[in-house]
């Protein structure tokens, strides 16, 4: 890890425990692992640390917080290594891949995560309801809402025949989207074009395909390098004059169109219930993986009115968030 990776990890470390080191050995850990690139200020962190304080453990009194903080894999593999040499009692994740990590570098230490796709897909868990392993959380089963995001555009825009599917082949989620995807475009008569996304360098590429294949509109897989693009996708899609519909909230309130997914936020905050559970004993793999409870429609109106489009009355009052 680079030196200034490191020194963030530790300041940010001091933040979260006590000033007396030896009541901190008495305390339990957990190390929290976030988004790749995930800032000093995050919401995530912030619901997660806000779920830990309504059940009662303050951190930095009732236990430790270890807040590390990664970009590459290498990163998030030395942070890991590290994390398990402290033996914290438990590690906190995000995204899917890096629980898939996690499970790679420890099968003692209990993992929770927070924003897992399909763990059965990803092979994170034998079944929701028993895991079966060391990694529990909640899953936010990604794939099974592709098709919703796409039955979105077409209501819009009845008259679009083919959308073009931003596809992440990295993202362990992208087999299950895929099956979503045939079985929605094949209800919604959609012809789909495929363009996967390797980099960030590819999103320019990526709507030039989308516009000279005649697409309509763009779906987006949900996925965390796309979440860090958000304002390079929204201005891509004014530039192209393409409307897009994707499961990341930030993507929206940045300008893509449309967004119809879970409520991450909440789910970081549930997180915390998790560790509580582990906390006082419950082991993870007996620990059954929960859902969503919170799933957001916002509609952003400053990008309709600069894509002319016009939007429904019946659509805008379906919405929970309008960006105006």
């Amino acid at each position: 890890m680079h030196l200034g990776a490191v020194t963030l990890a530790l300041l940010l470390f001091a933040s979260l425990v006590p000033g007396d080191a030896q009541a901190a050995g008495t305390l339990p850990k957990v190390g929290y692992l976030g988004l790749p690139s995930e800032p000093e200020a995050s919401p995530f962190r912030d619901a997660f640390v806000r779920g830990l304080r309504d059940l009662g453990y303050v951190p930095g009194q009732h236990v430790i917080v270890d807040v590390r903080r990664w970009t590459t894999q290498a990163q998030l593999r030395q942070v890991l290594s590290e994390l398990v040499q402290l033996k914290v009692d438990v590690i906190v994740v995000m995204p899917p891949f890096a629980a898939m990590v996690a499970k790679e570098a420890t099968k003692e230490i209990p993992i929770v995560c927070g924003s897992c796709g399909d763990p059965v897909e990803n092979g994170l868990a034998a079944s929701l309801a028993r895991p079966g392993g060391n990694v529990t959380g909640l899953a936010s089963l990604s794939a099974e809402l592709i098709g919703k995001r796409m039955q979105l555009l077409k209501e819009l825009f009845p008259d679009v025949s083919r959308m073009a599917i931003f596809l992440f082949p990295a993202n362990p989620g992208t087999r299950p989207t895929l099956r979503a995807l045939d079985a929605a475009g094949r209800t919604l008569g959609i012809e789909m074009q495929r363009v996967e996304i390797r980099g960030v360098g590819d999103f320019d590429n990526a709507f030039r395909s989308a516009v000279t294949r005649g697409a309509g509109a763009v779906v987006l897989q949900d996925d965390p390098l796309a979440r860090g693009a958000g304002s390079q996708i929204a201005e891509l899609a004014l530039k192209h004059r393409m409307p897009v519909s994707t499961g990341i909230l930030e993507v929206a309130e940045a300008g893509a169109l449309v967004a119809y997914g879970p409520d991450r936020v909440d789910m970081m905050r549930r997180a915390a219930s998790f560790v509580d559970k582990i906390l006082k004993g419950a082991k993870p793999a007996d620990l059954p993986f929960e859902q969503p409870t919170k799933l957001n429609l916002v509609l952003n109106l400053k990008t309709a009115k600069a894509l002319s489009i016009t939007i429904p009355q019946s659509f805008s009052l379906r919405a929970d968030r309008l960006i105006e």
